[in-house]
């Protein structure tokens, strides 16, 4: 068996040689001095037993000093210490006895890290987001908050070598840059799509899990009503803002007639029948993919009218202000109300909340609250009851709704 001093003084001659170790491991020194690790072995094929030679790799000294890190670099660059070379050769006659041409499994090996690293996490993402049952809005908001929190740290990166650190990165700049909303919201996604990868056998384990407590829980209330004095506060401040016109008319639309904040701001002029004061959004606009139609106050008939004037040859109400073929962000409201003070007190989504618990509290019936808010009547014998009747009873509802809104908070009048 060889040594090392053996391998480190070997010099070159005019024809290349060999220095044989044990069980067919052996050390080709070549005549330009490079010295190489060779393992042969016999594997049969056909029937007959052949011979064939497995490059190891080169050899080299043990360094001094030198950190598992290091080392791990120098054996992926190919070269091995005699110690690592017998370790390697161990290896290859494991593979050799299961009838396994090690020179086979190496190539499979690199085939399958390249594809590995193929499957990038933006990759699992796009594919686990296409797979979920949501409506075009709901995925599109999903994919904005990907697109600016999340792809920009993991999206080239491998699935399968994104870590707990680089998780807890995302989840501390998200909440810092964003708040703890949007940092919980990635968390959860980022955990679905490792879900997915681990169940496809693109992924081990999921990273996210270390981490998931390293943040602070949300108390925010962001979904609990507003005070009547609070409202008061609101469009007060809301009347202050220097920002875009148009992204405080979508605002006043969706607290006059209590809409989703995605159905105010990617609203478009031909939902609308301003003389009949109506507004139909299409079933694939709306979360329970049924047609819903609300009735308008003549605040925002009026308000609707004179943005026609502005706005009206576009196909969106409320046109985006980089790109005017596009409808305007959901991230103007919360941009909005970063600016207002009020990010972290109320978000977009609470006025819903704070419009059927006022309006419960100023005697309004539960049914026609519930059918504005275009909830689904748990009761199958009461969902077969004529809704048509509720309209007018909406009308009455959302005009006195508005009226209050338009009264006590707005300086618009």
């Amino acid at each position: 068996m060889l040594n090392d001093t053996q391998c480190r003084t070997a010099k070159a001659k005019e024809r290349a040689y060999k220095l044989s170790d044990d069980k067919g491991l052996y050390l080709e020194v070549k005549p330009n001095g490079v010295k190489s690790w060779r393992y042969r072995f016999k594997l049969e094929k056909d029937g007959v037993l052949k011979e064939s030679i497995f490059a190891i790799g080169n050899y080299v000294s043990a360094p001094s000093a030198e950190s598992e890190e290091d080392a791990q670099a120098r054996r992926a660059g190919g070269l091995f210490t005699l110690a690592e070379a017998r370790a390697e050769r161990l290896k290859a006659r494991g593979l050799v006895k299961q009838g396994i041409n090690p020179a086979h499994q190496r190539k499979f090996e690199k085939i399958k890290r390249g594809q590995q690293s193929a499957i990038t996490f933006e990759s699992v993402a796009t594919e686990w987001l296409a797979m979920k049952d949501w409506e075009v809005v709901t995925k599109k908001r999903r994919l904005d908050m990907l697109q600016r929190v999340v792809f920009p740290k993991l999206g080239a990166l491998p699935v399968r070598q994104v870590t707990p650190a680089h998780i807890l990165d995302v989840l501390q700049a998200a909440h810092k840059q964003n708040g703890p909303s949007v940092a919980a919201e990635a968390r959860r996604t980022m955990s679905g799509v490792f879900e997915l990868a681990i169940s496809t056998l693109r992924a081990d384990t999921d990273p996210v899990q270390p981490v998931r407590k390293a943040l602070p829980p949300n108390k925010t209330q962001h979904k609990r009503p507003l005070s009547f004095e609070e409202i008061v506060q609101l469009f007060r401040d809301l009347e202050k803002h220097g920002g875009r016109y148009e992204t405080r008319c979508a605002f006043k639309l969706m607290w006059w007639t209590l809409c989703r904040p995605n159905e105010a701001v990617e609203a478009k002029w031909c939902e609308f029948d301003l003389d009949k004061a109506e507004w139909r959004i299409p079933a694939e606009r709306m979360k329970k993919r049924k047609e819903h139609v609300i009735p308008l106050p003549r605040q925002a008939v009026g308000m609707l009218r004179a943005q026609h004037g502005l706005t009206g040859h576009y196909e969106h109400v409320f046109p985006g202000r980089d790109d005017r073929e596009k409808p305007m962000s959901m991230a103007s409201f919360r941009q909005m109300l970063k600016n207002l003070g009020w990010a972290g007190k109320y978000s977009p989504h609470a006025t819903r909340t704070t419009g059927s618990t006022r309006l419960n509290e100023m005697g309004f019936s539960s049914d026609w609250i519930e059918r504005q808010l275009a909830h689904t009547e748990p009761n199958s014998v009461r969902r077969t009851y004529n809704h048509a009747d509720y309209l007018k009873n909406r009308e009455k509802m959302m005009q006195q709704w508005a009226d209050v809104l338009d009264e006590n908070f707005s300086s618009d009048n």
